[in-house]
């Protein structure tokens, strides 16, 4: 059984457009929905209420400065935030992109809620044209939203690329630069300032373009052997390359792990047999964008968690940090 996507009332909360759900839970549907149907398919239909604290110290009741964040179809306590703590609701994360959707200009992807409801997201994808890296390997535009509604998260949009080949998170949403400007702390003006990011959602287009043609310039840059295990030393155990004797053998045996894992995705992974994708910076890229994707972690909802919300976010966003360091 799963460990991150919610089962509630035996129902798995997730929904999909055209791509199978995990594990073969939620809901797979073959058009896009509205916004009231995705909200129903993805179980994300509640609200989270503020519950005052309270202690009992020597007999005696006290009052916590401090709430429970409490979901109002089961009262399950979601987690414990501070005084000026306001909940962005579910329904307001879907109407954010309402105006996207009566424009034509996206279509609501994926939605559904993790850990019991302690982090929820949607996916909407946008109505324009691929990014095309080389011809047969193209990038689709998608805008992420997503929130914690046990006081650990703050609310975050942003842009993220999914390569169509393989429908791989690019997981670009949370780190590039752009994104940064779009984290919002969960306060009374929250869903305000969600709304007021159009505008820099707007800007963070030419970002997005940006981060494409550093995707070309790695196709166009080719890599041998040694180039690629330096690339993944570099990436996820730097300090076997810089060697000194801080290095255990425990490490050596985790690069040794990782080269076994890595290389063939490298040499036969989702895309990269491409022309133009085979041999190069790009493909040892995606390599191991297909490892965070999908061989990291021990489920493939624990892997989502960690590529949206974790450490492979930020391991992701440094291979391509260091794949332009290579080969700039």
């Amino acid at each position: 059984m799963s460990a991150e996507i919610e089962i509630l009332n035996g129902k798995a909360s997730y929904f999909g457009v055209v791509e199978p759900a995990w594990h073969g839970l939620g809901t797979t549907l073959n058009e896009p929905p509205t916004v009231r149907e995705a909200i129903t398919l993805a179980g994300l239909d509640w609200k989270v209420r503020l519950q005052p604290l309270h202690m009992r110290f020597d007999g005696d009741e006290m009052d916590v400065p401090g709430y429970a964040t409490v979901r109002d179809t089961d009262r399950k306590v979601l987690g414990v935030v501070g005084t000026d703590y306001e909940p962005l609701q579910n329904q307001d994360a879907f109407d954010f992109f309402q105006p996207w959707l009566d424009e034509g200009l996206a279509t609501l992807e994926t939605a559904g809620s993790l850990r019991g409801g302690k982090r929820v997201w949607v996916l909407a994808k946008l109505r324009s044209d691929n990014m095309v890296i080389v011809k047969g390997d193209e990038i689709a535009k998608f805008v992420l939203l997503s929130n914690g509604h046990d006081g650990t998260l703050a609310i975050r949009t942003g842009f993220t690329g999914i390569r169509v080949v393989c429908a791989n998170t690019m997981a670009e949403a949370h780190g590039s630069k752009t994104s940064k400007l779009l984290r919002i702390r969960h306060s009374k003006k929250s869903k305000e300032a969600l709304y007021g990011l159009r505008e820099v959602m707007n800007l963070a287009e030419k970002e997005f373009e940006a981060t494409a043609d550093q995707f070309r310039y790695l196709a166009s840059k080719g890599v041998v052997a040694e180039d690629l295990k330096t690339f993944v030393k570099q990436v996820f155990k730097p300090k076997v390359l810089e060697g000194g004797p801080l290095v255990t053998q425990a490490d050596e045996n985790d690069c040794e792990r990782l080269m076994g894992r890595i290389i063939p995705l490298f040499e036969k992974g989702r895309g990269n047999d491409l022309p133009g994708v085979a041999g190069t910076m790009w493909g040892a890229y995606n390599a191991v964008n297909e490892y965070l994707a999908y061989e990291r972690g021990r489920t493939d909802d624990g892997r989502l968690h960690s590529l949206w919300f974790g450490d492979s976010a930020r391991l992701n966003q440094r291979a391509l940090q260091v794949a332009m360091q290579m080969v700039g």
